[in-house]
């Protein structure tokens, strides 16, 4: 990571291959429990912070609103979510996740973690510590903050 000079790579070149291999190991945990990563976006999304219209929850989840119709209708059909007109803007659809929703979504990050400590455990308990540390104060900047 840091040469002789003192330099190292970029922060997106290190993290990239790392962050696509997490995924690679998400999708068969997530195809297991019927969903897609948007779909698991979605319910994460909506268990964590319910989020009332489409197109609020298109912004939270960083998608394109009329790209996650497809998404919300296989997890409606399914019974994973509900969405209702909103009695104020008839327009608009009220969405919550429905109790299977909530247990599909737990069930699969359960499955997504078990592999994510697996491989956090080929770390040094301190080092493993710190890492997570790293990544949840970094994760919790706003955008701005990140790109300047």
């Amino acid at each position: 990571m840091t040469g002789q000079d003192g330099e190292r790579r970029d922060l997106a070149a290190m993290l990239q291959p790392l962050v696509r291999s997490l995924i690679a190991a998400e999708l068969p945990v997530l195809a297991r429990h019927g969903i897609s990563m948007w779909g698991y976006a979605v319910l994460s999304a909506l268990d964590d912070n319910p989020v009332r219209t489409q197109a609020a929850l298109a912004e939270a989840i960083g998608a394109d609103k009329t790209r996650i119709i497809s998404t919300l209708d296989k997890l409606q059909e399914s019974g994973l979510i509900s969405r209702t007109p909103d009695p104020g803007d008839r327009r608009a659809r009220l969405l919550l996740i429905t109790e299977d929703g909530r247990r599909v979504r737990r069930s699969a990050q359960a499955g997504i973690q078990a592999n994510e400590d697996r491989l956090l455990a080929m770390l040094p308990p301190a080092d493993r510590r710190g890492f997570l540390r790293a990544v949840r104060a970094l994760s919790a900047l706003s955008h701005e903050d990140i790109v300047g």
